[in-house]
């Protein structure tokens, strides 16, 4: 391969790496996540980071004590979170390839694999 070649293939495997690297973009700035706690009184929605974007609150709270509610919030939160970061995993895989998921996945916390 001659140098004009070897430029010709480095510049085609840029400019896949740049639509990967946009797509991968595109696809994590849409990740985020609800969760509905299973008495349903409780909804959180999250980013991709897992910061809470939006609470819900039915009326089954309204029986419920503080330390329950808050409780419910923090576990609904915590099962949003898990699916915002398994979501965001897989909008970069294609990017980062197989391995270096798997190195991400590992470092996640128990559950958000």
């Amino acid at each position: 391969m001659d140098g004009d070649q070897w430029l010709a293939s480095y510049r085609e495997r840029l400019q896949e790496f740049g639509a990967r690297a946009t797509q991968a973009q595109r696809a994590l700035a849409e990740v985020s996540a609800s969760a509905t706690s299973r008495d349903g009184a409780v909804t959180v929605t999250v980013d991709p980071a897992g910061a809470m974007q939006r609470l819900v609150l039915s009326e089954r709270t309204e029986t419920m004590t503080r330390v329950q509610l808050a409780a419910a919030v923090v576990a609904t939160a915590h099962e949003a979170r898990a699916e915002a970061a398994r979501r965001a995993t897989a909008a970069v895989a294609p990017l980062i390839g197989p391995e270096a998921t798997e190195i991400l996945r590992s470092h996640l916390p128990d559950g958000e694999r």
